[in-house]
């Protein structure tokens, strides 16, 4: 199946065969998430012909919800999207660290940087920031039920097949599979998955979220664990729950959630409450451990295909969608072995800040000694907001190219 934009941007579908790469240069991309959407709008902008192969049946609304922080919102203003996707979000202006009972422990003012960089940040439904980015493209075959079997390189070509039966030639290939990616399964040695022994619960639900909380991403800190909620549109809200699990994942079972957070604020009880248990997404979580190697001959990884991180930061898309746009931009400029090379030596030390300080995050929001939890709850509690400000001062500016 072929899917591909008209001028009225309708989709048409098309049964056929997929033929191999032409003499018109065309970048193929594995993958249709945020990263490899948009990654394809910022190279059709410039005039970049793209395909995207993707394994599922259907592009569909599914998932929870995402935080588009000001880094990604710099990228969507270059890309004409910033005003549609904050009319189909909700701003939020400040990020808070609290107790179990939502008293807050630290506190980063966003509309500093809403100030300095010119946009905003915004919570939005991952369903619905996708339908954004695919109805934005407007000569992207995509190419569903192509989900990656090999890749396999002959004279620095790459040869994908795929589970359907189907194989494509690219002269440029791009990985934006995901953390369990098969492109770098294939083509990159070294590679190691990072267990958090941490076990996560997302979800979406209908709730009138008192006026307090409405622009906040409030995260509460509790005993081996954290709630976090935020509103993503009107009276729907956004929520990840985490525990930490010793042995096995299956230490906690979705039909016990509310158990787990019963001692946490009366708001969070009632979102747990609220949210039917069949629509909850359960997922352990890992990340990949820091890689020196996003790339090799005319194939790269972006977003987790090439450092995949815990949630810790709300940075995973943000970074995949930062990688989308300095590519794009030395694809443009340069030939494929040195735009790679540039991207890559650009980009690396940042994301593996993000995963290095995610994952420090992860342990410290996870401590269970109460004597450890009130030293750090002080410690947070009386940092000066001028010291909170200058991590995400580092993740927020985009550098100039």
């Amino acid at each position: 199946m072929r899917i591909c934009t008209n001028n009225s941007n309708k989709f048409v579908v098309f049964a056929d065969n997929i033929h191999t790469y032409n003499s018109q240069m065309t970048i193929d991309i594995i993958g249709a998430g945020i990263g490899g959407l948009t990654t394809a709008i910022a190279l059709e902008q410039k005039g970049l012909k793209t395909r995207i192969f993707e394994q599922a049946e259907e592009i569909k609304q599914v998932g929870a919800g995402i935080i588009l922080a000001n880094n990604a919102m710099q990228v969507y203003e270059k890309l004409g999207l910033r005003k549609e996707i904050e009319n189909n979000g909700n701003i939020i202006s400040s990020m808070n660290i609290t107790k179990a009972n939502l008293k807050p422990v630290s506190r980063v003012d966003l509309s500093y940087f809403e100030k300095k960089h010119k946009v905003k940040n915004v919570a939005i439904h991952r369903g619905v920031l996708q339908q954004i980015l695919l109805n934005r493209l407007r000569s992207t075959e995509i190419n569903l039920k192509h989900s990656l079997k090999h890749i396999s390189q002959t004279d620095r070509v790459p040869l994908s097949t795929f589970e359907n039966g189907k194989s494509i030639q690219s002269s440029v290939l791009i990985g934006a599979d995901g953390l369990t990616s098969v492109v770098r399964q294939c083509l990159f040695s070294g590679n190691e998955l990072r267990n958090a022994n941490q076990i996560c619960w997302r979800g979406v639900v209908n709730f009138d979220l008192l006026s307090e909380y409405k622009n906040e991403l409030n995260e509460a800190w509790g005993r081996g664990g954290r709630f976090g909620l935020v509103q993503i549109d009107k009276d729907k809200v956004y929520w990840y729950a985490l525990k930490s699990f010793k042995k096995h994942k299956n230490e906690y079972a979705v039909s016990d959630i509310d158990s787990y957070f019963r001692d946490y604020h009366a708001v969070i009880r009632d979102i747990i409450a609220a949210t039917p248990k069949q629509q909850v997404h359960t997922a352990v979580i890992s990340d990949l451990k820091p890689t020196s190697t996003w790339y090799k001959d005319n194939v790269c990884l972006i977003g987790d295909a090439a450092h995949a991180t815990t949630p810790n930061m709300g940075q995973g898309a943000c970074q995949a969608i930062e990688d989308a746009y300095v590519l794009s931009e030395y694809l443009k400029k340069y030939d494929t072995h040195a735009a790679f090379e540039k991207f890559q030596s650009l980009r690396l030390p940042k994301a593996h800040l993000v995963v290095k300080t995610s994952w420090r995050i992860g342990k410290m929001a996870h401590l269970s000694s109460p004597l450890l939890i009130s030293i750090r709850n002080l410690m947070m509690s009386i940092t000066p907001s001028s010291i909170s400000r200058k991590q995400p001062e580092q993740i927020f500016q985009l550098p100039g190219l």
